[in-house]
């Protein structure tokens, strides 16, 4: 292991293509995993003998476990090291996804997709955005390393779609899971450069407590929300059993408010966990004041909205397109392409953004871009239009996205000091991808739930991102346009 390696870096601000490169694809494969699955709906389903809800679920449960286990996997780089749990996590991730290659039917999938790779993906993020902190000696340098990694992030997530459907449509969708597995073994071999400076000071104890619940409420919380597919969102359609008990009849409270409230009573007892154990001197899984930053606060809603949007848009378009408009796979990506121009221009474009205008102004300046999308998207498409109607609005949401991907990690990570950073990496990752998790469930239950009235259902969906967005942009509005300031030691505290 290298936590306690007293050699100098081999990467530096000053050398970026020692270590930026594998950092940026590895994020890159993760994003793209996330959303490459979109437009092969019809083609697994029909191959493994499920349903649109079936896949839906599989994409939602991978997204989750990457959120469940993204802060204890930021945990663990503090203890095992940032390179070594990077390149664990990147061997579990490929072994799923050779599994997923392989699976002869939907729990297969679901073990190597869903499972393995977001384990993986959960160990292997927090390292990557870490040492892209630690590599950064200033804010303008981090700007410009956390612009190309959360670039390759925003790109993955657009061009999976594209990229997803050629394969699938050339080869099949299994292909898809082993060109990951090609791309996984290229970042390792490539990680071989990065040598970790060392976790200075005393290791900390792994909270597995803490583990447990801050995973099991995220979890009852979306599994809840994808219940609503099947139950309705306020009242159950159907009878809600568990064995041979009827615990929710038809015509009562849906029981994707019992799920949501266990979850919620969950991370109630999560964090009072991690509070008590500070009080007694213990390493609690995440500190509490990480959560008194109100500006980090505000940013990590609009990192968790921003996903949100884009996973959940991206969903929405490849279900409408392949069971409304019968779409093929290679046909939905091209479709979603306007969108991955759109994230590569204006990512490419954050370093020099973050130069001129402050990252707040640029958050509020996405969101307000990414509604226009939509709204565009509401506008133009119809079930018989031209494709070309779909071009404008996913542009948009593009660069609105692409716009604030940056911005939004640059101000969460830039306000805590170094000794903070795998936690605050963690944590927001965690948020980021429960963005990506609730989007699927959200949206996508809307239009699922909808498709007997398929046209009615993808105007509600989008709708509901455009709901979300707002609430984005009203977080945007409450930060200061200022310059976020570099990281500084805090105050001491005598109940940290």
């Amino acid at each position: 292991m290298d936590t306690t390696s007293d050699q100098a870096p081999v990467a530096s601000a000053g050398q970026p293509q020692g270590f930026l490169l594998p950092l940026a694809m590895a994020q890159f494969i993760c994003s793209y995993a996330a959303s490459n699955m979109n437009v092969a709906i019809s083609d697994i389903a029909a191959d493994l003998g499920t349903t649109v809800s079936g896949v839906q679920v599989t994409i939602t449960v991978f997204t989750l476990t990457m959120a469940a286990l993204m802060i204890p996997g930021s945990k663990l780089t503090d203890i095992l090291g940032r390179t070594y749990l990077f390149r664990r996590g990147l061997i579990i991730y490929g072994v799923g996804a050779t599994l997923a290659a392989a699976s002869p039917g939907l729990g297969i999938l679901i073990l190597g997709y869903s499972l393995l790779e977001g384990i993986g993906t959960a160990l292997l993020i927090p390292p990557v955005y870490i040492l892209a902190t630690i590599f950064s000696p200033d804010l303008t340098s981090r700007a410009r390393n956390f612009g190309a990694i959360s670039a390759a992030g925003g790109i993955g997530a657009a061009t999976g779609p594209l990229v997803g459907g050629i394969i699938t449509t050339g080869i099949s969708w299994r292909a898809a899971f082993l060109v990951q597995t090609l791309v996984v073994i290229i970042i390792i071999i490539m990680s071989r450069r990065i040598v970790d400076p060392g976790v200075q000071g005393k290791k900390p104890r792994f909270d597995t407590v803490g583990a447990i619940l801050s995973a099991a409420g995220l979890f009852f919380i979306v599994i809840g929300i994808l219940q609503a597919s099947t139950y309705g969102w306020f009242r159950a359609t159907q009878d809600f059993v568990i064995g041979n008990t009827v615990v929710i009849p038809q015509g009562g409270i849906s029981p994707v408010w019992l799920f949501v409230f266990i979850g919620m009573l969950l991370l109630v007892g999560f964090f009072w966990h991690i509070r008590s154990r500070e009080r007694s001197g213990k390493e609690p899984l995440l500190h509490t004041r990480l959560f008194r930053n109100r500006v980090a606060n505000l940013g990590l809603i609009t990192q968790n909205i921003q996903w949100l949007v884009l996973l959940g848009l991206s969903f929405v378009i490849s279900v409408y397109v392949q069971t409304v408009r019968g779409a093929t796979a290679i046909e939905t990506g091209l479709i979603l392409t306007p969108t991955t121009i759109g994230v590569l221009l204006s990512s490419l474009a954050a370093g020099r953004l973050a130069q001129r205008r402050s990252q707040p102004i640029l958050i509020r300046v996405g969101f307000v871009v990414t509604v226009a999308g939509v709204f565009l998207l509401l506008a133009l498409v119809r079930e018989t239009s031209s494709v070309f109607t779909f071009v404008p609005g996913l542009f948009l949401v593009g660069v609105g996205v692409g716009v604030m991907l940056t911005s939004s990690v640059n101000v969460v990570q830039s306000l805590f000091p170094e000794k903070d950073q795998g936690e605050i990496s963690g944590l927001s990752r965690a948020v980021s991808n429960l963005g990506s998790s609730l989007g699927v469930a959200i949206a996508g239950t809307v239009i699922v739930a909808s498709l007997a009235v398929p046209n009615a259902g993808y105007a509600l969906a989008l709708i509901v991102l455009v709901v979300f967005a707002v609430i984005g942009l009203a977080a945007a509005m409450l930060m200061p346009a200022g310059l976020v300031p570099e990281a500084r030691e805090p105050e001491p505290n005598p109940t940290d």
